[in-house]
């Protein structure tokens, strides 16, 4: 039965831990909790923000509306044309919904073992990691129409992915709310360990023909090495895009800096570590205040612990600054700001 609270804190429902409070909280279980709630009357008066894992949120300050927790779960799988399409609710936590698919031998994924939040905010910020993104794999998604209260299919195309976009970041943000995700995934796996240190993660195991469990492991054992974790040290994962810039742009930077960490992207430009340019700036493990950078990866802002949005948003201020300073390359902030 559908819920409404009021005056509610967020502290629990925000990776980065940050106290703040939403006039409103409404936890969706259910489509039929989501088309009741449209049809209550205080929907019309309140702005609204939709919540999932509460991963990539910053709040700077108190929520003056109704916050909609997405909580649907439940997974399913078929074949279809020797594909496994696996649909998983909204609500479903991500590394949770990858293990399941690893366990059962559904390939597809494993190179996104651990990354925080819920499986209905992958497709939005079209996740990535070690080489694959959620586009890859992407087959379609079910979503509640905030304005006519139907439920609409998504597929592929009408999704108008790019590199941690999407149209519902984009032309439809703020009106659509995902309530499942289907995927289409393999039994036969295309192994992809050419990225980042899975490979030397594997050999150090001596593991030279792995499959889907040993790359998730792989992928999970970095994470853990690098990252810190939300329930000890609030945070929310890469705060900062990996900058993406013409390669005329490259030329200049790494005349300069000959051992820029830089990737080539399929559209025929350079992408760069946003980790190592903050790290070159000196920020590397930094503390300002009751934040600060993480100390084994420089893209992780942290809350060491009663820090306020403002003091976070303030830290990610004079990074965006530095970096641009030096390298002459803007950030862009992963993390979505209220």
């Amino acid at each position: 039965m559908l819920q409404i609270q009021e005056n509610i804190s967020l502290k629990p429902y925000n990776s980065f831990g940050i106290e703040v409070k939403a006039a409103y909280l409404a936890e969706i279980f259910t489509e039929e909790e989501l088309t009741e709630l449209f049809q209550n009357d205080l929907i019309k008066s309140q702005k609204l923000f939709i919540i999932g894992g509460g991963s990539n949120v910053l709040f700077t300050h108190d929520y003056e509306g109704l916050v909609i927790k997405i909580s649907i779960k439940g997974v399913s799988s078929e074949i279809v044309d020797k594909r496994i399409m696996v649909t998983a609710g909204a609500g479903e936590v991500w590394n949770d919904f990858v293990q399941y698919c690893v366990t059962h031998g559904f390939a597809g994924i494993e190179n996104l073992s651990l990354i925080p939040g819920t499986v209905g905010a992958s497709p939005i910020q079209n996740i990535g990691a070690y080489g694959v993104e959620l586009k890859d794999v992407f087959e379609s998604c079910t979503a509640f129409d905030m304005e006519t209260g139907n439920i609409k299919t998504f597929f592929y195309d009408d999704c108008h992915f790019g590199y941690r976009e999407s149209i519902f970041k984009g032309a439809l943000k703020g009106r659509y709310i995902i309530t499942s995700v289907t995927f289409h995934l393999s039994a036969e796996a295309k192994i992809n360990t050419s990225y980042g240190a899975i490979e030397a993660e594997l050999l150090s195991k001596g593991i030279e023909k792995p499959d889907i469990a040993d790359v998730s492991a792989a992928v999970s054992h970095i994470r853990v090495s690098k990252l810190p974790d939300p329930s000890t040290i609030g945070n929310a994962g890469s705060f900062f895009k990996n900058p993406v810039i013409e390669k005329y742009e490259f030329a200049d930077i790494v005349a300069k800096h000959p051992d820029v960490v830089h990737y080539p992207t399929a559209d025929d430009k350079i992408k760069l570590a946003a980790g190592w340019l903050i790290e070159q700036c000196g920020w590397k493990g930094k503390k300002v205040g009751n934040t600060g950078t993480w100390k084994n990866q420089a893209l992780v802002l942290v809350n060491h612990g009663g820090a306020t949005g403002m003091e976070v948003y303030d830290l990610s201020e004079q990074i965006i600054d530095s970096v641009k300073s030096t390298f002459g390359v803007t950030l862009e902030r992963e993390v979505n700001i209220l």
